[in-house]
């Protein structure tokens, strides 16, 4: 018996002696892929108990330390504390690294993350608490959590790399949106347009225009209830996205698909009467009327509004399919849009179609169906945001036997939506002209959060690599290994994710 102890004693300490394995931070499983990676082999065995390190006068890292402690004790289980320990994490300031540049060097005993903005270093946070979650479906029982040693060079190719959802159609609640982003942010998305208003539904109040939501946001497509954010909700909204460095675009849908708008106030209208309400899914039908001096009032307190309460850069006015506005009218209208615009401090987003007319010059054309329109904008010396709809709206199915989605701009596979190149797309259009990538989520078949998780995910991981890597980096065979270890984190997170018969998905 005695024999017994002393050889399970031997044991343990050879165990405890033993060398950790060889770590390889260059394979895990980046997402977004990140530039550079230089591994050393160690590992960063983690303590009970880890110090932070930061300069306690920059007011610019208290809040992110608050995030890095909430993500890495969430995360990981353990603690961190500001204080001196044996294993330390230290942010700190680099002014060679640009708006959202980072590095991360982690050493056995020290992790330190540098930027030169909280953009920077939320995304090395982000990229700290993805190594996290993909080390955690990798822990030895022996050598217990370790992280593997190295340094990560990372920043963007796309200033712009956002998504749309369309709460028009069908509305999302705020606890909805939250949700939403928190997912956008852990995959370095940094733009979420809002489609506020349609032919279905009118979802923000304006205090000037209160029938807007009381009457235009009643209903939704199918006739369910539908739903409106206050302006106390939608500022909760803004300031949450902005704690997650997302940056809120509002979208007012002019002078088109505003059958909510019109049939809200009659005075809207060209014969001074009200339509119903409209619950079904076609478009195009609709028109403010653009000879009465009242529509130009309207428009421009409905932009005041929105625009005091969203301090991000961009209002889009819509602009698509106004099949019904006379050309002249459509043109006039979106030259009146643009000085409203403007003259909020705002720059304007409008779908490609507005390019018919004069584009100010800061005006962004956001190209999503006629490639015509998009050169013409170029030619103006404007600036493209790029969302093909054949390649890029999360609303399409991904097969036949998708249960949601449409199919009117094709089928959009897992490897379809990833295997494109925003610079090479468009002959005539270089990757100078864009401003970045979106993926808009139309809502015409989505009622609820596990609806839009399945057509969003996981293509909208492909779409945020395409926004952040180098084209050189990009490579179908390696991401979808790559998507195989997200996939657990989705489920992990509790997302209704689609299982694409194209990934190799592991239980």
């Amino acid at each position: 018996m005695k024999n017994k102890y002393l050889i399970l004693l031997l044991t343990f300490s050879m165990l405890a002696c033993e060398e950790l394995p060889e770590s390889h931070l260059e394979q895990l499983a980046f997402l977004p892929i990140v530039k550079n990676v230089l591994p050393t082999g160690e590992h960063f065995k983690l303590d009970k108990t880890i110090g932070i390190s930061f300069d306690k006068e920059d007011t610019l890292l208290l809040p992110l330390v608050d995030v890095l402690k909430q993500r890495w004790e969430l995360a990981v289980g353990n603690t961190l504390e500001i204080k001196a320990a044996r294993q330390q994490i230290i942010m700190q300031r680099s002014s060679e690294l640009e708006q959202e540049a980072y590095r991360i060097s982690i050493e056995r005993k020290k992790i330190l993350l540098e930027a030169s903005t909280g953009e920077g270093f939320f995304r090395a946070i982000k990229t700290l608490e993805q190594m996290i979650l993909l080390q955690s479906f990798n822990i030895d029982a022996i050598a217990g959590f370790t992280l593997p040693t190295g340094v990560i060079m990372d920043s963007p190719r796309f200033a712009y790399r956002g998504t749309m959802l369309d709460v028009s159609r069908h509305f999302f609640s705020v606890e909805d949106l939250k949700r939403y982003i928190d997912l956008l942010a852990f995959y370095k998305i940094n733009f979420l347009h809002l489609h506020l208003s349609d032919d279905q539904g009118w979802r923000i109040e304006i205090k000037k225009w209160p029938k807007l939501t009381t009457i235009g946001g009643s209903t939704q497509v199918g006739g369910g209830k539908g739903g409106y954010y206050t302006q106390e909700e939608y500022s909760d909204i803004v300031a949450y996205a902005e704690k997650n460095f997302i940056t809120i675009v509002p979208e007012i849908d002019l002078p088109g698909h505003t059958n909510a708008a019109l049939a809200s106030y009659p005075e809207l209208n060209c014969d001074g009467i009200a339509p119903p309400l409209y619950t079904g899914t076609d478009v195009g039908f609709s028109s403010l009327c653009v000879d009465k001096d009242i529509t130009f009032t309207f428009m421009k307190e409905v932009i005041a509004e929105i625009s005091a309460l969203t301090p991000g850069p961009y209002f889009h006015i819509g602009g698509d399919e106004s099949h019904s506005t006379k050309k002249e009218d459509y043109n006039r209208f979106i030259d009146a849009a643009q000085a409203m615009v403007h003259a909020n401090g705002k720059t304007t987003m409008g779908w490609d179609e507005i390019q018919s007319t004069p584009l100010l010059p800061q005006t962004i054309a956001h190209f999503w169906y006629n490639e015509k329109n998009a050169k013409n904008a170029i030619a103006q010396g404007n600036k493209i945001l790029m969302s093909p709809a054949s390649l890029a709206y999360l609303d399409m199915k991904y097969n036949d036997s998708t249960k949601l989605g449409l199919t009117w701009a094709g089928k959009i596979s897992v490897k379809h939506g990833y295997d494109w190149d925003p610079a090479t797309l468009v002959e005539g259009i270089s990757e100078a002209n864009i401003l970045g990538i979106e993926a808009p989520l139309w809502s015409e078949t989505i009622e609820d959060f596990d609806d839009l998780a399945y057509l969003a995910f996981p293509r909208l991981l492909g779409y945020a690599e395409i926004g952040w890597a180098n084209p050189d980096q990009k490579d179908w065979e390696t991401y979808k290994n790559r998507l195989v270890q997200h996939g657990k984190i989705l489920k992990k997170k509790g997302v209704n994710f689609y299982a694409s018969p194209l990934v190799p998905w592991e239980d």
